[in-house]
This record gives C-alpha cells, sequence and structure tokens, in this order.
C-alpha cells in the first residue's frame, strides 16, 4: 500500500491524493519515487483512461519540495526519474491526467500542476514558483512550461518576483480551467473527466500526444507531417469504425480503447 499517497480507481478513472497534509502534502525523494509507480502503473493499465491528482486536507495541493528533508540531507536535491511528483518528467504519457488543485500549490506543487492536462481549481487555491525567494530555482520544469502556457511577460512577472497568484487571476491569465468552491472541486475534476470518458480513449491519446510533440516542430506545416504513434494506432483501432457507426445508429458509442 502507498505511504505518501492514497489511489482510488473508479471506473476508468484513477484519483490519486497526496497524503502529507501535516505537511501541507510537500514531497520529499521517497514520495516522489511512490508517485512515480503509482503513475507507472496508471499508464500502463489498458483499463483506465484518466487520471485525478490531488492533496489530503483543506489546506494544500502541494506546497511542493519538503525543504526540512533537503535540509536534512545536506541541501542535496534527489529527483527519480519521472521527476517531481512523478509527472514533471514524464514526457511519454499520453494518457490525460487533471489536477484539482485545493488550496496552496507552491514550488514542485506548481509544477506537478502545469505538467497535468487539465488545471481545476478551488477558490482558495494558490499558485507560485517562490523558487528564488529561498536561493533555489523552478528545476521541475516551471521556468520552461509556464512561459509556453501563458504569455510571456505574464510568465516572467510570475517567475523573477516568485508572487502568489490566486485561482481567479490563474483563470484569467490562462493556466486554470476552472475555478469552483472548494466543496465542489472534486465533483468539477470528475465532471471534466466525464467529459473526456466521452470521447473515445485512442482519439484522446492521440489528440494529446500530436498536440505536446507537434509543438517541437517549427511550424504547423512541419508538425502535421510527422508521425505519430497514437495516430497510427487510433487509424487502425476498433474504436475509429465505432464511432461513425454509432453516430450513423444514432447510438452512443461502446468505446474499447482499441
Amino acid at each position: 500500500m502507498p505511504e505518501f499517497c492514497s489511489v482510488e480507481r473508479d471506473g476508468k478513472i484513477t484519483i490519486v491524493t497526496i497524503n502529507r497534509p501535516k505537511l501541507m502534502n510537500a514531497l520529499h525523494p521517497a514520495a516522489n519515487a511512490e508517485l512515480g509507480q503509482v503513475f507507472d502503473d496508471f499508464c500502463a493499465d489498458p483499463d483506465q483512461w484518466v487520471a485525478i491528482i490531488t492533496g489530503a486536507g483543506d489546506r494544500a495541493f502541494s506546497a511542493g519540495n519538503d525543504l526540512k528533508a533537503t535540509a536534512a540531507g545536506g541541501g542535496s536535491v534527489e529527483m527519480t526519474p519521472r521527476g517531481f511528483g512523478g509527472l514533471t518528467s514524464r514526457y511519454d504519457n499520453d494518457k490525460p491526467i487533471i489536477a484539482a488543485v485545493n488550496g496552496v500549490a507552491m514550488g514542485g506543487g506548481f509544477e506537478i500542476a502545469l505538467a497535468c492536462d487539465l488545471i481545476i481549481a478551488s477558490d482558495n487555491a494558490v499558485f507560485a514558483l517562490p523558487e528564488p525567494r529561498v536561493g533555489l530555482a523552478a528545476l521541475a520544469g516551471g521556468m520552461h512550461r509556464l512561459p509556453r502556457q501563458i504569455p510571456q511577460k505574464q510568465a516572467m512577472g510570475m517567475l523573477l518576483t516568485g508572487r502568489r497568484v490566486s485561482a481567479a487571476e490563474g483563470l484569467e491569465l490562462g493556466f486554470v480551467n476552472e475555478v469552483v468552491p472548494q466543496a465542489e472541486l472534486m465533483a468539477a475534476a470528475r465532471r471534466w473527466a466525464d467529459q473526456i470518458l466521452e470521447c473515445s480513449p485512442l482519439s484522446v491519446r492521440a489528440t494529446k500526444q500530436s498536440a505536446m510533440d507537434g509543438m517541437k516542430a517549427p511550424s504547423v506545416e512541419e508538425a502535421m507531417s510527422l508521425r505519430y504513434d497514437s495516430v497510427h494506432k487510433l487509424l487502425k483501432s476498433e474504436d475509429f469504425i465505432e464511432g461513425p457507426r454509432a453516430f450513423a445508429e444514432k447510438r452512443k458509442p461502446e468505446w474499447k480503447g482499441r
């Protein structure tokens, strides 16, 4: 059983809850390694199509790196191959992951959320990359993901000052998809997950891989000319036939994910 998180599988949805509420769900190397294994299992499970990650308690999604553990280790920061929270260096996952941010998402906690595909925030959520204020840097992808997800000047304003941004401002800037009252957060995240599940899982994965990998190309023309394994798999799938057939027969499609 996981020690630093809990995992619930509800139908085709995996719900991962970081479970260190007394430390505002800050993560140390052992917790990062555990989360890495949890998301390895999610990615490998053909019956799990969408994941939601959140934090235990009502104060924090994750306050980021456990600085006390870092100080006890002589200041060294040990990182697992899959990155902070098992997600920030996970570049080969084509399944959608939703961050349900309940409260503080600071440093590595914000970087986990930025590594997800959607961010649903409670109205008391707070986001920041405050590493420069403690002599560190947002090395788990924050310095690179944030300028790619919001306008550059706004991103640099956050990065260079370490300032805190509310959920409402995050929505305005564009890195938050929806803001809801805290009591409604998980229901809202489930609503987004359920909408994804209405779509073909292979179509969703082909779309995610194409969108993310295509951004590496210098032009739309070159992005469209690249080969995407998930697209190739979709075109050869049963779901590729089922979708148009269900539409013609005026019924809901029965997706198989193959």
